[in-house]
């Protein structure tokens, strides 16, 4: 990696010049939060937020994602900045002045500030447009929440050429407040569904040798299941297993027919993720076997493992200690079995995302008792977003001037 030049003091000050109108933004979003691939309201608010700006606009048939580029040297770099825009489908209960108007839905994760932060980080760059030595793209992007938006963006074209590296902040309340943090390689989990049906046949509770009870059957590859990944699957490249929802039956007297699981597999690389789909099926459908039943076993892969690359990593750390000081960058120790679909990008570009601490005001050291992200009670400092279009900006110029370059 090359000498990291970037304007240090120029990106401080614009953060926190634009941190007012950050807030703004983020609580309009949060007053009205939207779910999945299709988010007018929150698009409209990107676009009006954008309005008089130099960007080429992109939008594709799939969402109502937004892909802003804001043109430099033809002959320069690229560089792409993400931030996601969908809501959560829980009620909020934050008692926040600007909390969730829509029942059902609310921005638990935080992607209100990350469409915040990105919209300054735009307007940043774009008044600095002529002393970028390349190009800056910036996805807004919807339906992270299990919707896989980014892959639609991409299969949309909308995302073409590729850049030659991107780049995301997550915002995290189990943080200390204005760090940033990251790691090389395996950041988040793949994350897959699975669905196993166990059938038997039905009867009468009091004569289970008549009929062929699949609820047993059930219970014992729920336990198989956890044996199988303790059993088959290293330590050291690990995965998760959980089924979290057993369904079977109708009343106390009668031996259903069928019994349903649904669950979640997460893993750390392709490599597992394929031994442990293999040993689902063995497991749910030999143990059913055994019992006289038929095990049905349908895993719906989600999206793929987080991968970090390493020079875009020491980039990232490099930035934001050349911004906020040597305390503003922790390497995790190890990574999060969560999942996010900027995966897709990092597929195919070389990047990163990093986490953003915002403990809420007040909690001192004590971050790791706050809500966490999905909580229906989370809260954040939104002090930090100043720190977030900071190092968009800083990361993106960093880049388009070549500190990756060997």
């Amino acid at each position: 990696m090359n000498a990291l030049t970037i304007d240090r003091e120029g990106w401080t000050a614009a953060g926190d010049a634009l941190l007012h109108d950050a807030i703004e933004l983020r609580r309009a979003i949060h007053r009205e939060p939207e779910l999945g691939l299709h988010l007018p309201k929150t698009t409209e608010k990107v676009l009006k937020a954008l309005e008089g700006l130099p960007l080429e606009i992109r939008q594709g048939p799939s969402t109502t994602g937004v892909l802003a580029i804001l043109h430099g040297s033809p002959n320069g770099r690229t560089v792409l900045l993400r931030g996601d825009m969908d809501a959560l489908p829980l009620t909020e209960d934050t008692g926040l002045d600007f909390s969730s108007g829509i029942a059902g839905a609310m921005h638990a994760c935080g992607h209100d500030t990350h469409v915040a932060m990105l919209v300054g980080a735009a307007r940043a760059l774009c008044a600095k447009k002529d002393q970028l030595a390349g190009t800056v793209m910036f996805m807004f992007q919807p339906g992270e929440e299990g919707h896989h938006g980014a892959r639609f963006m991409l299969d949309d074209g909308l995302i073409s050429p590729l850049p030659d590296a991107a780049f995301a902040l997550h915002i995290s309340p189990n943080m200390p407040t204005g760090v940033f943090a990251g790691r090389h390689g395996a950041l988040l989990a793949s994350s897959d569904a699975i669905r196993i049906k166990v059938i038997g046949a039905g009867g009468h509770a009091s004569m289970p040798q008549d009929a062929v009870d699949p609820i047993p059957v059930a219970c014992e590859i729920v336990t198989a299941l956890q044996t199988m990944i303790t059993r088959t699957i290293s330590v050291f490249d690990p995965a998760v297993i959980t089924i979290a929802h057993i369904d079977a039956g109708t009343t106390y007297n009668i031996i259903p027919e069928f019994a349903f699981m649904r669950g979640t597999l997460r893993t750390l690389s392709e490599r597992t993720r394929e031994t442990a789909h293999d040993g689902i099926r063995k497991v749910a459908e030999n143990i059913a076997r055994a019992h006289g039943c038929v095990a049905e076993v349908e895993i719906e892969r989600g999206f793929p493992v987080t991968v970090c690359s390493g020079a875009e990593v020491d980039l990232a750390e490099a930035t934001a200690k050349a911004l906020y000081g040597e305390g503003a960058w922790m390497t995790m120790p190890n990574p999060m079995m969560g999942a996010e679909d900027f995966s897709y990008v990092l597929q195919k570009v070389p990047g990163l995302m990093a986490f953003l601490g915002a403990a809420p005001t007040g909690v001192g050291g004590d971050y790791r008792s706050c809500c966490a992200l999905h909580s229906n009670k989370m809260t954040l400092d939104e002090q930090v977003m100043a720190r977030g279009i900071a190092m968009h900006c800083a990361y993106a110029e960093a880049v388009l001037a070549g500190a990756l370059s060997a």
